[in-house]
This record gives C-alpha cells, sequence and structure tokens, in this order.
C-alpha cells in the first residue's frame, strides 16, 4: 500500500511521538496509561442468541436486539433483550434492500439503514417498527417530509413507516444524536445532516419525519466514520479524526446561505518546521517507499490550521445560517512494526461520542418518574489498532486516557463506566474517568475542603481479558455487552481441546449453543455485572494490599468510587431503593479512601478531610475506624489523619467527643502536633476533656514551645477548675496587647459554639468583670482583623450581660465608640453614628443612667476621634442657662451634642429618634436647634431659640449665621427682633439687648445706604440714630 505526499493546505503544525498525548487541561500532566490488571468479574451470565443464520449486522433497541442475517438476506429479526433468562424472539421486518449498515436511535425508537439494491445505495428510516416485527403485516413507504398518515390516522398506529431520504451521492456511514434524534450521513466530501420531527397528527397519534436541514461541505477529507451529538460531529477518514461544533446563529449572514472557511495554507506554516522537504531531485522513487504524514494534534483554535476546509450550507425552511467552530483534529503514522504493512492493519475504527448527564435529574410524567436527560459532558472516543484515545471535548478539550491494547483490536464501544475492546480472541474491559471529568463539570470547586474526586488523568486499568475465539464484533446496550464470534477452521480445531469456557465460574453455568446454531459462529449477549456487585468485589479486592501500604489499595478505591459515581449520575435509575443503596456504596467508598490517605505516606494525605466528609461519619466514628483498621501503632496516625483531625479541630461543629475520645486526641496530638496543643484544647469537640489533664499537657508545650496562646489558654482551664488566682497569676504574665495578639490568633478563647449558637466563654465573663478596657480592646481587635463581624460583636457583648430586655449595655455602647474610633469605612462609620446617636437619646428620654461606667469621657473621645466634634460655644452657653440638674448629667447629653457638633455625621437616619426627645428644657432644645442647624433649616432654629431661649441667640448667630448665610442677620434676625420688642413681656430685656447687639453687626457690616434699607420705616429714629452714626463714622475712617 502507498500513502501520498501532504496535499495542498494540508501541512502539519506539530510533531507528536508516536501515542504521546497532549498536556492535560485540568491535571496539568499527561493522561495515564494502563499500569495494572486486575482479575476481576464485570461480566456475569451469558446469552446466546438463537439465530439460524450467520449474524452479519446487529445493534440494539431499548430492550431488543435487531440482527441481519446472512449476506444478501433482506430482513431484520428481533430478539428480547434482558427480560429473561432465555433470549426469545420476538419478530422481524423485511428491508426494502440488503443491509450493509444499521443503527438504532433511542431518541424517536426508529432503526436507520445504507442497503443496497439493484447496484443502488439507498438510505432510509424504519419508524413505528416495533408493531411489524410483533405480528403487524402494514408497511407504508414515503418519502421524507411526505405525511400520509393525516389522511388515515387511525392505521397508522399499527403499520411501520418506511422512509426514503434521498441523497445526490451514496451514503457511507451515518449517526443518530442519543439527544435529539437527528441524523448526519456522512457521504464524500459532504455531511448531511436531517433533523427529526415530531408531527402531531391528532390527539392520539404522532408521526415522526426528517427534515434535511443542512450540508457540511468538506475538502480533502472523505468520511469513513461519524458521530454525531448535541451539535457536536466527528469524523475519521483513514488516520485522521476531526471534531467540530455547530452552532445556531442570531442572525443570517449573506444572502448565500453559506459559510465558508478556509484553513491556513502550507505556504503560511511553512516556518512552523513540522515537515522537512527535501531536495526533489533527491527523493527516491515513490514506487519503493511508502510516503506517510507526520503526526499532529491540534486543540481548540489551533484546529483551524488541519488544511481541511468546511462550508454550510442551510437547506432548512429556517432562514437563520448555522456556523461552526473546529474543536480538534489528530492525524496519526500508520504502525509500520510489521514487515506485512496493510491499510486495513492501521487505520483509525470506533469513533464514539459519549454524553454524560446531569446527576440525579428527573421529571414526572403521567404519574411516573423519568429520566430527564440534561446533557452535562461530552466525550470523544476513537481507536487505532493498538492504542485508544478518550477526549473531553466539552467545556474543556483535552485528553483524558491513552489505552494500550495487548493486542491488535478490532472493535471497541465506549460505555459511562467501561471500555469494552475486542481482539481476536479476547474480549478486554476498561476504566473509564468519564465521571471524574463529569463531576468537575457539574461543580468546578469539587477538589476542595468539603468535596474531592480521583483525578480525570489517573491511570486506567484492565479489569478483565476474557478468552474469545474469534471474536468479530461489538455493540453495547445498558448492562449487555452483545458480541459476534466467527471462528476459523483453525479454531475450531482448538476449541475441541478441553479448556476454560467463557466466564464458566462453575460447570453448570455454561451456554448450550442451540441444535439449529451452525458451528464457527454464535452471538452472545453477556450480561455486565451491576454497579454495586462489581464495586463490593473491588473493595474486597482492595484488601490485598491493604496492609503494603502501596499506591495500589488508593488506585483500586479510586475506581471503585468512580464506578459508583457514574452509576449515580445515569439517569436510566430512578428506583429510589437503588439510589439508597449506591448512596450507601458512595458514602462507604469515601470512607475507605480516607482511611487510605489516613493511613498512608502519600503526597494527596490531605484529601482524606473531603473523603471523610464526604463519608458522613463523625469524628468519634472515624477514630474508631482508624483504630481498627490499623494495627501497627508506629504508623496507626499518618498526616493524612492528623490534617484531617486539625481541620475538623479548628471548625465551629455540634459533635462534642467524649471525655476519653477527647484525651484520646489531645494524646496524639501532644505526639505529632504540640504547638497546635492550645487550639485543640479550645475547639467545641473537645469541650468534655478534663480540664486538669488537660493544663498538664498544656504545661509541658510551653516548656517548649512557650507562646502567648498557651498562657491565655492555662488561664481559661484555670477558670474550669475554679482557681481564679491561678487564672489571674496568667494573665499577668504578658502585657495586654500582647494578649490581645493572642486572641487574635485563637477568638475561641473568648467565644464557643456549641449546638449552633455562639456564646462567651468563662474567660471572657471573668474580663468583663475585671479588666472590661481589656475585653472591649479585644473585641475590636477580633472585628478589625475579620475574626468576628459587626451584628456578631453586638450579639456577643449583650450575652456578657443577663438581663432581659432590649437594652443595650454600656459595654457595648464603649465597644462602638472605641470602633468608631479606629474605623475608616464610611458605611460601618453612619452605622456607627446611628447605632450611638439613637442609643443615647433612648437614654436621655427615659433618663436612664449607663449600667457601668463609660471607659471614655466626652473630652477623651474629642481628642481620638474626629467624627466627636468641638461643642459649639452657643451650646455651652445654652448649657450654662440649663439648671443645675441638666448640667449635672450623665455624658450621653455631652456626647451627641459632640457628635452632632461633628461635620462628619448624617442626621437624616436618628430624625426620627428625635421625636421622642422633649424640647422643653435646655438640653432639648439644644439637641433640636442642632439638628435643625445640620439640615440648613437656620431661621427654624432662630425661631425656636426667640422662643425658648433668647438669650442664646445672639451667641448663635455670631457663630452660624456666616459667609453665605450672614444675610439672615438683617433678613430674619432684624425683623424678628423688631417685631418682638415691640410689645411688652417678660423676655423684653433680652429682646431688647439682643436688638442692639444686632444693630451693631449690622452697622460693622453693611454699607450705610443698605443700613437704612434694612431699618423698619415705622421705627423710632432716635433708637436707630447712634448706630447710623457708628456706620458712617466707620465709612469715613475707610
Amino acid at each position: 500500500a502507498s500513502f501520498q505526499r501532504t496535499g495542498a493546505g494540508r501541512c502539519p503544525v506539530r510533531k507528536l511521538h508516536a501515542g504521546s498525548g497532549p498536556r492535560s487541561g485540568r491535571g496539568g500532566r499527561r493522561a495515564g496509561v494502563m499500569v495494572q490488571l486486575y482479575n476481576l468479574h464485570p461480566f456475569g451470565s451469558q446469552q446466546v442468541v438463537p439465530c439460524k443464520q450467520p449474524p452479519e449486522l446487529f445493534c440494539c433497541g431499548r430492550d431488543a436486539l435487531l440482527v441481519v442475517c446472512a449476506p444478501g438476506a433482506c430482513r431484520v429479526e428481533v430478539f428480547a433483550v434482558g427480560r429473561s433468562e432465555v433470549c426469545e424472539p420476538l419478530g422481524a421486518f423485511n428491508t426494502l434492500g440488503r443491509v450493509l449498515r444499521m443503527a438504532y436511535s433511542e431518541a424517536g425508537d426508529y432503526v436507520v439503514t445504507i442497503e443496497e439494491k439493484n447496484k443502488t445505495i439507498f438510505l432510509r428510516a424504519y419508524v413505528n417498527w416495533r408493531c411489524l416485527s410483533t405480528g403487524s403485516s402494514r408497511v407504508c413507504v414515503r418519502m421524507l417530509g411526505h405525511n400520509p398518515h393525516a389522511s388515515n390516522p387511525e392505521a397508522s398506529k399499527e403499520q411501520m413507516s418506511i422512509i426514503e431520504m434521498p441523497l445526490s451521492d451514496p451514503p457511507l456511514c451515518f449517526s443518530c444524536c442519543p439527544l435529539k434524534g437527528d441524523l448526519l450521513v456522512g457521504c464524500k466530501n459532504k455531511l448531511v445532516l436531517f433533523c427529526l420531527k415530531q408531527l402531531v397528527v391528532s390527539q392520539d397519534l404522532t408521526v415522526l419525519d426528517f427534515e434535511r436541514s443542512l450540508i457540511l461541505h468538506t475538502q480533502n477529507i472523505t468520511p469513513v466514520e461519524v458521530a454525531f451529538c448535541a451539535g457536536y460531529v466527528a469524523i475519521t477518514a483513514e488516520l485522521e479524526v476531526l471534531i467540530l461544533k455547530l452552532e445556531p446563529s442570531e442572525k443570517a449572514g449573506d444572502g448565500t446561505g453559506q459559510r465558508h472557511c478556509e484553513s491556513t495554507g502550507p505556504e503560511e506554516l511553512a516556518n512552523e518546521g513540522a515537515l522537512e522537504e527535501a531536495d526533489p531531485s533527491q527523493q527516491p522513487d515513490c514506487d519503493d517507499f511508502v510516503v506517510c504524514q507526520q503526526p499532529v494534534e491540534l486543540l481548540g483554535e489551533e484546529s483551524e490550521l488541519c488544511g481541511i476546509p468546511i462550508s454550510v450550507e442551510s437547506t432548512g425552511l429556517v432562514g437563520e445560517n448555522p456556523h461552526f467552530q473546529y474543536i480538534l483534529y489528530r492525524r496519526f503514522t500508520p504502525d509500520l512494526s510489521s514487515y506485512v504493512f496493510s491499510f486495513e492493519e492501521s487505520r483509525l475504527h470506533s469513533l464514539q461520542l459519549l454524553p454524560m448527564y446531569e446527576m440525579g435529574s428527573s421529571v414526572k410524567a403521567e404519574g411516573r418518574e423519568t429520566a430527564k436527560r440534561e446533557l452535562l459532558s461530552l466525550f470523544c472516543f476513537f481507536s487505532l489498532p493498538h492504542v485508544g484515545y478518550l477526549y473531553a471535548i466539552g467545556n474543556l478539550v483535552e485528553l483524558i486516557s491513552t489505552y494500550q491494547y495487548s493486542e491488535k483490536s478490532q472493535q471497541a464501544v465506549l460505555t459511562p463506566q467501561f471500555l469494552h475492546v475486542i481482539t481476536s480472541n479476547n474480549l478486554q474491559c476498561f476504566t473509564v474517568r468519564c465521571s471524574a471529568a463529569a463531576a468537575r463539570d457539574e461543580d468546578p470547586y469539587i477538589d476542595t475542603t468539603l468535596k474531592a474526586c480521583p483525578p480525570a488523568q489517573l491511570d486506567v486499568c484492565t479489569l478483565r481479558m476474557q478468552l474469545f475465539i474469534g471474536l468479530r464484533a461489538i455493540s453495547h446496550f445498558k448492562n449487555h455487552v452483545i458480541v459476534l464470534t466467527k471462528a476459523d477452521t483453525e479454531d475450531l480445531t482448538e476449541k475441541k481441546k478441553p479448556s476454560r469456557r467463557f466466564l464458566s465460574r462453575k460447570a453448570d453455568n455454561q451456554p448450550k449453543v442451540p441444535p439449529e446454531s451452525e458451528p464457527g459462529w454464535n452471538l452472545y449477549i453477556v450480561k455486565t455485572a451491576s454497579a454495586l456487585q462489581l464495586y463490593r468485589e473491588m473493595v474486597e479486592y482492595s484488601k490485598i494490599n491493604e496492609n503494603a501500604r502501596t499506591e495500589s489499595c488508593i488506585h483500586l478505591l479510586s475506581e471503585a468510587h468512580l464506578l459508583i459515581r457514574t452509576a449515580l449520575m445515569d439517569p436510566n435509575v430512578n428506583e429510589m431503593e437503588e439510589k439508597e443503596d449506591l448512596f450507601a456504596a458512595f458514602r462507604e467508598s469515601c470512607a475507605l479512601l480516607g482511611d487510605c490517605y489516613s493511613r498512608f505516606d502519600t503526597k494527596d494525605f490531605h484529601l482524606t478531610l473531603p473523603y471523610y466528609k464526604m463519608s458522613g461519619l463523625s469524628m468519634a466514628e472515624v477514630l474508631k475506624r482508624v483504630d481498627l483498621t490499623s494495627e501497627n501503632e508506629a504508623h496507626k496516625y499518618g498526616k493524612g489523619f492528623i490534617f484531617y483531625l486539625q481541620h475538623v479541630l479548628y471548625e465551629d461543629t455540634n459533635e462534642e467527643l467524649s471525655e476519653d475520645m477527647a484525651a484520646k486526641v489531645l494524646q496524639i496530638f501532644y505526639l505529632a502536633e504540640p504547638n497546635q496543643m492550645p487550639h485543640i484544647i479550645c475547639s467545641p469537640c473537645t469541650q468534655n476533656v478534663c480540664p486538669k489533664m488537660a493544663l498538664e499537657y498544656l504545661e509541658k508545650v510551653e516548656m517548649v514551645v512557650p507562646s502567648v496562646v498557651v498562657t491565655l489558654c492555662k488561664a481559661s482551664l484555670a477558670l474550669k477548675m475554679g482557681d481564679q488566682d491561678r487564672c489571674q497569676k496568667e494573665l499577668d504574665s504578658y502585657a495586654e496587647m500582647i494578649q490581645v495578639c493572642g486572641f487574635i490568633v485563637e477568638p475561641r478563647l473568648l467565644r464557643q459554639q456549641s449546638k449552633g449558637q455562639t456564646s462567651p466563654t468563662k474567660l471572657a465573663v471573668h474580663l468583663r468583670e475585671t479588666r472590661p478596657g481589656f475585653l472591649v480592646a479585644s473585641i475590636l481587635a477580633l472585628h478589625e482583623n475579620s475574626k468576628m463581624e459587626l451584628e456578631e460583636a453586638d450579639s456577643y457583648i449583650k450575652m456578657l450581660f443577663t438581663k432581659d430586655g432590649d437594652g443595650v449595655p454600656q459595654l457595648l455602647v464603649d465597644f462602638w465608640e472605641a470602633l468608631l474610633v479606629t474605623c475608616f469605612q464610611e458605611d460601618v462609620v453612619q452605622e456607627l453614628h446611628f447605632k450611638l446617636a439613637s442609643q443615647y437619646i433612648r437614654r436621655l428620654c427615659r433618663k436612664e443612667l449607663p449600667d457601668t461606667k463609660p471607659l471614655k469621657t466626652t473630652e477623651d473621645l474629642i481628642n481620638s476621634c474626629i467624627h466627636y466634634g468641638l461643642i459649639f460655644p452657643w451650646v455651652s452657653f445654652m448649657m450654662s442657662l440649663a439648671p443645675p440638674s441638666e448640667q449635672n448629667s450623665c455624658e450621653d447629653l455631652s456626647k451627641l451634642q459632640s457628635l452632632l457638633c461633628s461635620p462628619h455625621i448624617d442626621i437624616t437616619p436618628i430624625l426620627s429618634f428625635l421625636e421622642t426627645l422633649p424640647d422643653e428644657t435646655i438640653s432639648g432644645l439644644s439637641i433640636h436647634i442642632l439638628c435643625n442647624t445640620r439640615l440648613g433649616q437656620y431661621e427654624t432654629a432662630i425661631d425656636r431659640l426667640l422662643e425658648r431661649c433668647p438669650e442664646a441667640v445672639i451667641p448663635y448667630a455670631q457663630h452660624e449665621l456666616k459667609d453665605e448665610h450672614q444675610a439672615l442677620w438683617w433678613k430674619k434676625l432684624l425683623p424678628e427682633l423688631c417685631r418682638r420688642t415691640r410689645y411688652a413681656g417678660d423676655n423684653y430685656p433680652v429682646l431688647l439687648s439682643s436688638l442692639k447687639e444686632t444693630l451693631s453687626v449690622l452697622s460693622m457690616e453693611l454699607e450705610l445706604r443698605d443700613f437704612l434699607n434694612v431699618l423698619p420705616e415705622d421705627g423710632n429714629a432716635a433708637f436707630f440714630l447712634p448706630h447710623l452714626l457708628q456706620c458712617s463714622r466707620r465709612r469715613q475712617v475707610i
């Protein structure tokens, strides 16, 4: 055989060593190859299909097996699959020609064939074929798009329809989409897509039909096999693989209905160095040599450089133009290791697209639960005679696994659980990694401390190599594998010799060939073991290597875990009892993996934590498992187990260990991680530990690794023992600021978690009584270091006090004041303003005193915090007029006044609280006037002052009526004073004095003409004359 040189536009881009794979996108390493062979039993019982003639083609249709027997026969026999121990014939139906290829589509329940008659190739679909196989003789032949059922819908229910799908070129191959039932047909230089349609004839009748929707015109490639699923198109041709993705466009492009995509030619890639051309004069004669193309692998956007131009022609009724993108291109070199070379021995085969669905998705229809298939991940498999390749082509294009076969393969079939490969005399069963990749597509954050999954690049293994004689073809249906054997003469001679029969665990389980079967060929239905059965066998097998402390045990348990995970992803699993058994096995597998990672010294010891968490085991149960499963005391507690314990004990859980279990945990950490002892003692899980014993451990630790956390933990234990003197002694060992740092490192010294509720510790209660300022500083440090939220801190401080009601303790007010000093976040500052102002007002209204002495005075806050401003002079003047009972009140008033005097506060949120504060007193009036001023209501403030406290109106005006508000002196204050002094009253002297002061200020600020204009027309000239003279003299001086 000879191979042509690289043609135009077919220049390779990258060299790959034979059998090598690309860099993995998920794990960053090359996909694994087979490293292990296990003698497990993935196959169970078997049945012999009672065919009367030698089978040529077969495929599975739900619970039926369709077989085409004898070359040239135009007949399809139907057999039951999985219904009983005996494979029973269900019937048969005739085809219009000799069947060359046949496939079944579960979506639509139709059979599609490529047939030959009179040297002409036809493409046909057989719809409603089940009624004919069960005895009905009605047949309807029609062209696609033609609906003869509309005239006689009742007859259509009991007749088979044969749909002719005309093509301009003979069909070479086809593929049915498992999701929608659409049909992709491969012809020379083009692919034709037929969309499955459901035509509603009546309420009880729905008729299937097809519509030719688009044509993909290809160049430089002739499809040998095609696969189609969810818009993805895979093509193989001799030694090339191309994968495309069809996508509907939002708007139609040009009016021609075609999109042409030209790939880069060889001239543009000449600098890549992928192909070194020799001098033509020095090239040998091609008759003496086989000229091969170099291997190439292109992923994602790079695959556009493959040199295969594609154009899309839309032929459907919809006016939109679909577009496509290149996903993957790979080219191989033929295997020249054999002296006798032929193309048949080297080409690609078994192209397949495998979808995986959302885990456990289902809907209820007509009172029963049915599977709802939502595509999660998509995988592509293809194989050379000695190597198979599995790619993920969904969210990420990557090579997952490479399969090395022990001998030349004939055919392979991929399932979510296994890869079944047939050679001339062996049925091989390999593990697959589809569920591992799909799990990460379903949950991108699966590799965390909460969840884990074996890597998609985990080395694959062979579960079984079952001896068969003369294997020719293989197919798969649910938990059944169908294989066809045709032994040669020499094979039959060998078969007569005593040997182990296929799958013979016991002599009485061997199948019996029916008498009508001729020797030399058989069609077997092999039932695969259930996921639970094979899982249990894997677990038992793993115990062989359990004590060897090797990776083999982890590898096999990972295989078992992925097997159960795959079963849980199967949308056909609907029985609740089966699901519960699978979930129980899933949890058990997680526990077993946790056991391995906890004991074995591996680089992935950290996986102990997520696997134990996924197992649902409590910490006490894990401790018991470790003691039971590990007999070697020296290796009982590995790094993984310590890692698990440390992280769980750091969490706020509701589990409390018994005194004995808690003592055991302390002993483990004292030997393994002594510096973690104070953190372990502070865990809510070890609250039942004996404080005396824990204190002894800490004293030993302090001698080796002294720290402030150890000292604070000793103080806490001393309080539990009732020794306050010992506690005080330990607290005096370090400065308070250093102890604050210790609380930041271990906040659980101040707060404890019990049954989902946070509460203060005994140490916190002790500090509240003895060192409240130090406690507030510690809580503030926890908040600033993101160890405690503001709302959490509020609740925590309230829990330190046992009094009933909604009152706010003074210690919480002290915390707010301290936080306001250090906080710079605007939203938090405004929230603190509201909290403090509302609390000050509440206590002023209720005339309540603080329950404890405030830690800071008003003067301290003014000096240390920009949010507390200097109290305005006019406010101080007003307070000087207040009676002694108001002047000697608590500091809430002065703090509120200082807070309102700050330019940073937004008083709008506290206006509702001001309504409850009376203004009959001078102190209350001062707060209201401050709020009027902050709101810009100067005229209202002046009216209230003239009405209630006229003595303060001039100090108020001198401080507030400046700049843009200065005009209020003559527009508001002067007219009001003139009006009020016309009538004699109790405040007449004060008002008259204020009027004179106002006129004095105006005479210094206004021009003479302006001054005259603002004076009242009916005023006493003698009263205003001195001020006019003063204004005139000021003008002369100027």
